[in-house]
């Protein structure tokens, strides 16, 4: 994983996993603005070559660490990051349910976003 560099490209709403000039793993997200700002993650994707080695998991560090250093939460709506988050609960604090759900109205009201 040493030669895999991760970068936020926040306005395309991706966290992504670069390794040998190309884009081999992604976090696809979106920030809620109301009521309160959080990252939601919504899929995470590894390109199969690169599945097993670690990015997608790193990705997920790395998200979170994002919004705990902007003092913002993670709202995960990913089921690879709701895993990843209940495994490291010490790097990855539980949402609050009312962003939850205010995460899958945003979602649902923007069908085409994903």
């Amino acid at each position: 994983m040493s030669d895999i560099e991760i970068r936020d490209d926040r306005a395309a709403g991706r966290l992504e996993a670069i390794g040998g000039g190309e884009v081999v793993g992604r976090i696809e997200y979106f920030v809620l603005e109301s009521p309160a700002t959080a990252f939601v993650p919504v899929h995470t994707i590894v390109e199969p070559a690169h599945e097993g080695k670690g990015i997608a998991g790193s990705l997920a560090r790395e998200l979170y660490a994002i919004a705990g250093r902007e003092g913002v939460v993670v709202a995960p709506l990913c089921p690879y990051v709701v895993k990843w988050a209940e495994r490291h609960p010490d790097e990855a604090p539980a949402a609050d349910p009312e962003l939850l759900r205010a995460a899958k109205k945003w979602l649902a009201a923007h069908p085409g976003r994903f």
